[in-house]
């Protein structure tokens, strides 16, 4: 290695396990790579969420721009070509032949194989001219072996017990009314693919509609449901559950190839993604800590560090393999990306319920497979776990346990998922992160802001999760008992639907009586029945014309925990309260008025990004988008 030249740090890496090595790489054969860009953001940044995509662009156009020009220049000069300069990814794709990319990078390419199959790899450090060794942080892509696996489990007896559909677990959870309107849930694939038939069968066995789906390719990967890596079960687990836990999201699946390359950039795409905006991304693939390179993780810990900037949560899996990983050393190792600190890491149980009424759960362990958790080998203890009793990590470095959650993942009691036309039960701790994506997007549906990072808030409230106190994951002596809070095998334990709501401030019915106590005389409404209702006029907090879809052609007043219809007009109506409670006139978001109660309004805001332009008003504990601005709604509330 030249004088001038300096190791990549993080770039070593061993030859391909369990393949045989066929010779070197043909020196024109035209590669792709990612270079990723260290974060050098000021304080001001790094210190807590943006939660606008297009300030973060904003500023890392100006932070990274040195950087960017350094790595042009550098790529120029080899000889390769810019494919593409995304600033605020930090990312720089470049192409050349593999001959000039050795150069490029002080390496060897060569092909290995295995069951037929051909994957490009190294072994050894990459190395960068010395002016750029503070410049990047990653070079991914001149290795193309697979770096995860999917976590889902089919159940494979001969008697097939009942499951649960998607809809089921979530009720079972507390989950059962949530909605998730206007929300996106970003889904990370690295094989497979869905078919519209099987969509539209799962969620017609669910009651439900079906979600807006949309497919984006990365790296050259599309949904394909015909490839052969078996991994449609993992897709369609992925979407079913967490439609079925989130009615009414979008739900946006991220197809990568399996590659250091493939995982990083699809991951940094959705979190970056200013078209479908997710609010919260599943993870269901991953890996023991021990077979990333350490640029690898750098570079998607850098992704996490982004999410949480932009209020974005991470779920990732556990792992299916016990307390091993399924590493065949003796020891004991967690998955990555489940075990980065930025990410909620789920792990698995097996739940028993009886009339949709959850009546306990246990560590999931069955057939030789079973919930991954245990302590990680690279990331310190966080801040949030300083009161989990964590066992010590095998290293001086490690100190992060996992997982923080956990969910129904043992096969035995999985979920009715239909792939290729059939219905079968699948699980493993796949299902683990779709269902908390569902349950981050329903919560973030009825926020003004979204959950984000929500570990600290979980640790913090651990009556949030059903604590789970039965079973292990060991697999032979390598492994751990659960315990009374925070354990190696589930966590904290799983969702308490009710308790998750109080915790981040939402409700199913908006609590009217508690906050807004019934005031004045009763005042009575003929309903479209001709009956007579009674209610108080302070209760009342939103009048308006129906507009939903199946409701009557009426006037819809809001009051308390419930509502009714009149054919009674608005101004008549608004009449005959008169002083007593004042409303304004405002216009919603279809351009029909909407009259809301002043006194019952919590909070106005500037609407998020996603339902720009206009407002957000919580009134009695709903949400209210309006046209207008914040100002003019400030105005009419004087």
């Amino acid at each position: 290695m030249p004088d001038n030249r300096q190791i990549l740090a993080g770039s070593e890496r061993m030859a391909p396990r369990d393949m045989q090595s066929t010779g070197r790489v043909t020196g024109d054969d035209p590669i792709t790579i990612s270079v990723y860009l260290r974060p050098n953001e000021d304080g001001s940044l790094a210190a807590g969420p943006v939660h606008s995509r297009a300030t973060l662009r904003q500023l890392r156009k100006e932070a990274q721009a040195e950087n960017i020009a350094a790595v042009t220049a550098f790529a120029i000069q080899a000889g390769l070509e810019i494919v593409e300069t995304d600033a605020t990814q930090r990312l720089i794709k470049l192409r050349g032949p593999a001959s000039v990319l050795e150069a490029a990078f002080g390496t060897e390419l060569h092909q290995y194989e295995r069951d037929g199959v051909s994957y490009r790899g190294r072994e050894g450090t990459l190395s960068l001219p010395g002016e750029l060794a503070s410049a990047v942080l990653a070079v991914l892509g001149l290795d193309t072996t697979p770096i995860a696996t999917p976590k889902f489990v089919p159940h494979r007896g001969t008697n097939l017990p009942h499951g649960f559909l998607p809809t089921e677990v979530a009720a079972v959870y507390g989950l059962g009314n949530w909605k998730a309107t206007d929300q996106c849930i970003g889904i990370i694939e690295l094989g497979g693919g869905y078919t519209d038939a099987d969509n539209q069968a799962a969620f017609q066995a669910m009651g439900l509609a079906v979600p807006d789906i949309v497919a984006i390719g990365v790296d050259g990967a599309s949904n394909n449901p015909v490839d052969a890596s078996g991994a449609n079960g993992e897709v369609a687990l992925d979407i079913q559950v967490a439609g079925g836990v989130a009615p009414g999201a979008k739900i946006a699946v991220y197809f990568a190839p399996n590659t250091n390359q493939g995982f990083v950039d699809a991951i940094s795409q959705a979190v970056h993604d200013e078209t479908n905006r997710p609010s919260v991304l599943s993870i269901s693939w991953g890996g023991p800590e021990s077979g990333w390179t350490g640029q690898g993780i750098a570079a998607m810990s850098a992704a996490f560090r982004d999410a949480a900037m932009l209020g974005v949560t991470v779920t990732a899996a556990s792992g299916d393999s016990l307390a091993t990983d399924g590493v065949s050393d003796g020891k004991a190792h967690v998955d990555y990306p489940a075990s980065d600190p930025l990410v909620l890491g789920c792990g698995g149980t097996h739940l028993t319920a009886t009339a949709g009424k959850r009546r306990g759960e246990t560590v999931w362990k069955s057939n030789g497979g079973g919930t991954g958790g245990g302590v990680s080998a690279l990331f310190p203890k966080p801040d949030y776990q300083a009161s989990a009793e964590v066992p010590a990590s095998s290293t001086s470095k490690g100190g992060r346990g996992v997982p923080d959650v956990a969910g129904d993942a043992d096969p035995d009691s999985g979920y009715r998922i239909v792939t290729g036309g059939q219905t079968g039960l699948i699980g493993g701790t796949s299902a683990v992160a779709p269902l908390w994506a569902g349950i981050i997007a329903g919560l973030n549906a009825r926020r003004s802001a979204p959950v984000g990072t929500i570990q600290t808030a979980l640790y913090g409230t651990p009556s949030a999760c059903h604590d789970v106190t039965n079973g292990d994951n060991r697999s032979g002596s390598v492994g751990y008992e659960a315990a009374r809070g925070w354990d190696p095998c589930t966590g904290l334990g799983s969702p308490n639907g009710q308790q998750l709501e109080k915790l981040f401030g939402v409700t199913v019915q908006p609590p009217v009586a508690v906050a807004y106590p019934l005031a004045g005389s009763l005042f009575r409404i003929i309903g479209l029945d001709s009956s007579a209702v009674l209610i108080s006029v302070g209760s009342i907090y939103r009048i308006r014309a129906s507009v939903a879809d199946g409701e009557p052609d009426a006037t819809k007043v809001e009051y308390g925990a419930g509502y009714l219809f009149t054919q009674e007009t608005i101004a008549r109506l608004l009449d005959r309260i008169g002083p007593a409670e004042r409303f304004i006139e405002l216009t919603s978001r279809s351009g029909t008025a909407v009259y809301l109660n002043a006194a019952a309004i919590v909070s106005v805001r500037a609407a998020l990004p996603q339902n720009a332009p206009g407002t957000e008003i919580v009134v009695a504990g709903q949400y209210q988008h309006v046209v207008e601005t914040v100002d003019q709604v400030a105005a009419l509330l004087r």
